[in-house]
């Protein structure tokens, strides 16, 4: 659920057309688009995006869609998303694009055709500017990962409906977070389902359930530290930065990501003693420490600490969405620091303040290691 890739989709005065004679062929509607404002209470009655989906047979076709057709041509992925969630980079990056990258990269391995990367995104929901988040994240990495790919939002439906005419989109992929949460992830307590989309209860959830080639983000991990950077820093097996020849290390590197200067944070004695026992094991010449604040830091500055370490620590956050730029390897993990572990007695909210599957789904994602840490303990699971 949430992500249906969908050839020749036909769009018509604010309706998504899918013309088949087998319907059942298809997921159920529901799974495929669900209308925003009604889920989300976001007063979108103004937004010329789509707000349902309806099945036609070839025969219904002819009248409903008419003869004036303009084809689009190439890839489309269309977000049907609204800005509380995209405007966040682990929203955007951590689960639309990765999800949306998981699933073309499947279907590229499965393909017999060529399938080249989207010509376009497509924003139906929100207007140019506020699908932006504050910091300027998501928007300057877009355009290093996809350079050619242009960013449409709401004004671009606009401008189809007020021509008049049916479009057709040659291949698009619907990205939907709401189509996602047809049913509460509450279901998956009490109907023991055991899909790895129930169980995360997150949007990129059910992609997890596909077979990529392993390794299927580095291409694109690698060509956005290019084109924001100009250099990719290539590391070996043991986490050391082999070239380029300016940017070499002789040890692994290890970041921690500070929010001292935020409302999620360590106390300060924790904080303190994390700091003490990471540079002690850098005196012991074990790796190289880097105490690092992101919120004092430029991007560039932040990707390249990234593509660069071996091992990330920080509180639950979204710093922790970095290591979608660290190199995968035997040594590379994420230590994410939680709320410790309550007594959760079957209460779905108390279950969330002792673990968090956000940045774990991530570290599955990017053949990383993924450590929950709770005071003292440990909690990791097998890859699968």
């Amino acid at each position: 659920e949430g992500f249906t890739t969908i050839d020749n989709l036909y769009v018509r005065n604010g309706t998504y057309f899918i013309v088949t004679n087998d319907v059942h062929a298809f997921p159920r509607r529901e799974q495929i688009i669900a209308y925003i404002p009604a889920k989300y209470g976001v007063d979108g009655s103004s937004s010329d995006g789509p707000k349902e989906l309806q099945f036609l047979t070839l025969e219904e076709a002819q009248s409903r869609i008419g003869d004036k057709v303009l084809k689009v041509s190439g890839f489309s992925v269309i977000i049907d998303d609204d800005e509380q969630f995209m405007t966040h980079y682990y929203h955007w990056w951590g689960e639309i694009i990765l999800g949306f990258w998981r699933v073309f990269s499947s279907l590229r391995a499965e393909s017999e055709v060529s399938l080249p990367p989207p010509e376009r995104f497509i924003i139906p929901y929100v207007d140019e500017l506020k699908w932006r988040d504050r910091p300027g994240v998501n928007a300057i990495l877009m355009r290093a990962a996809f350079p050619l790919s242009s960013i449409e939002s709401q004004e671009y439906w606009g401008d189809f409906k007020r021509l008049d005419t049916t479009v057709m989109f040659e291949r698009a992929m619907i990205v939907s977070r709401p189509s996602r949460f047809v049913l509460p992830y509450t279901m998956y307590l009490y109907t023991h389902d055991s899909s790895m989309s129930a169980k995360f209860g997150k949007m990129i959830g059910s992609t997890l359930d596909l077979k990529p080639p392993d390794h299927f983000w580095e291409d694109l991990r690698q060509r956005t530290i290019k084109n924001a950077l100009g250099f990719v820093p290539q590391l070996n097996l043991q986490g050391v930065v082999e070239s380029p020849e300016a940017q070499a290390t002789v040890l692994p590197m290890v970041m921690y990501i500070s929010r001292q200067d935020t409302g999620r944070r360590l106390n300060d004695a924790a904080h303190e003693d994390l700091v003490d026992a990471m540079e002690k094991l850098e005196d012991e010449g074990v790796c190289i420490f880097v105490l690092a604040q992101m919120e004092y830091m430029s991007l560039q500055e932040q990707i390249e600490l990234a593509s660069k370490s071996t091992v990330i620590i920080g509180v639950h956050g979204n710093g922790l969405t970095h290591q979608l730029w660290m190199k995968p390897s035997p040594r590379s993990a994420v230590f994410e620091i939680m709320y410790p572990k309550g007594d959760v007695n079957g209460d779905v909210f108390k279950c969330f303040t002792a673990y968090v599957y956000d940045y774990e789904m991530l570290s599955r994602n990017m053949d990383h290691k993924h450590y929950a840490v709770w005071n003292d303990t440990l909690v990791t699971y097998p890859k699968g």
